[in-house]
Formats: C-alpha cells, structure tokens, sequence
C-alpha cells in the first residue's frame, strides 16, 4: 500500500480527501496535518508516498512546504488541492515537481484520477532499470489528464467552459450565460454541458421560476454532497 499523507486546513476539506482517498484500496493514509509547519516537522523523518497538499494554509503555505522539502532533496509525489488556479502559482508549483493540481470544488472520479496517474507512474517505474518511448511518452501524455474531448467538441473551448463555471463554483448558470461567456451559441454550449454531465464534472437543475419554459441550470458540485 503507498503511504499517505493528508496536509489540509479546512475540516471539510480535509474530511472529504479522507474519504475519496480511502475508497481507494492500495493507499493508507498514515497522518493529517491542519498546517505546513507540523507536517514538515513530521515528514523530515517519516517518508511517505504521496502528500495530498493544500496551498493557503496557516503557519507554512502548502508553497512553502514543498519548497522546503524540495530543499531537503525528499522527491515526494505531491497532489495539490486548492482554490488557486492563478498562472503563476500553478507556474511554480509545477516548477516544484507536483504529480497534479486540483482546482476546488474538485470531483471524486477526478481525484481519482490523480491517484490512478500517480499509481501508473509508479507502477512503471519500480523495477526498471530502463523504461521505453513507449512508456515514457504515455506517461507524459495521459498522466492526470482529463480524457480528451469527444469528435466534435473542441478542448480548448472545454476548457474556457470549465473555467468559467470554476468561477461560478455552486452557484447555478444557465447554457445562455455560459455561451455569452464563451461566445458560443446555446445549443452549442448544451452538448459541452451534456459532455461535462458524463463525466461527472457538474451538476445540473431545472429551473421552472423563468416564467416561461423551465430550463437547465447548472454548476459545480457542492464539496458537502459530496460526503454523504
């Protein structure tokens, strides 16, 4: 089983890598941490397999820590959890070797995801002393992606989509106020949605207060649900 560590301020939050991460069999989650400062403290003489890794957080931003162990040459694979989406940020933290980047409110079959890549990384590596083209470029290629967009439906316009409702977080957005975002027409952007609602990525209401034909409202789903 890989060891886990779990560094996160925000209970819920906390509350909620728990249980995703405990879904999955092949990790054991050692210890938590409500601030950097403890876990690095801990961490200097307890190595592990992965830290699941808030940024903002009291004491020793999840940043800082990482900086920290980097500095102690501790090659750790690290998931960041966080509400920072920023370019430069997500700039350094990359710079700083972490195996993926979540955006809250995140989803479980994309943290999920994270932990599928990390164990496929892993698993290709333990054992070898050489690993092929082969292998090097699926793992470079696939590793913590979301899957590639159906024929038809553009990525880089999925991508704007999925932006923008980050930004909205819960509250509900109708197909035309994504389109008016994205510049796209209404029937357009349903298919997206209808995209992103397979997937898991949103979550979608109807709305019969238009005073008119009802329709589809949609959003990011709640972190709360997401523990029942």
């Amino acid at each position: 089983m890989y060891r886990v560590v779990l560094v996160e301020d925000d209970p819920m939050v906390l509350m909620l890598n728990r249980k995703f991460t405990e879904k999955d069999k092949r990790f054991q989650i050692v210890h938590e941490f409500g601030n950097g400062q403890d876990a690095l403290h801990w961490l200097v003489n307890n190595p592990v397999d992965l830290i699941v890794l808030d940024l903002y957080m009291p004491v020793l931003t999840g940043l800082e820590l990482l900086r920290q162990l980097r500095g102690r040459k501790m090659n750790v694979d690290v998931i960041m959890v966080t509400a920072a989406h920023d370019a430069p940020t997500l700039d350094a933290l990359l710079k700083l070797g972490v195996t993926d980047y979540l955006v809250k409110p995140f989803t479980y079959p994309r943290f999920q995801q994270a932990l599928e890549a990390f164990c496929q990384q892993r698993q290709a590596l333990e054992g070898h002393n050489n690993v092929s083209q082969a292998e090097i470029d699926r793992l470079l290629t696939h590793s913590g992606e979301s899957p590639a967009a159906p024929k038809g439906l553009q990525e880089k316009t999925l991508q704007m989509i999925r932006s923008f409702l980050q930004e909205c977080g819960t509250e509900l957005t109708s197909s035309e106020e994504i389109a008016a975002h994205v510049g796209l027409s209404a029937v357009t952007v349903r298919r997206y949605m209808a995209y992103l609602l397979e997937l898991h990525e949103v979550s979608a209401r109807v709305d019969y207060d238009t005073g008119g034909r009802p329709c589809m409202r949609y959003c990011m789903p709640d972190p709360k649900q997401n523990l029942q």
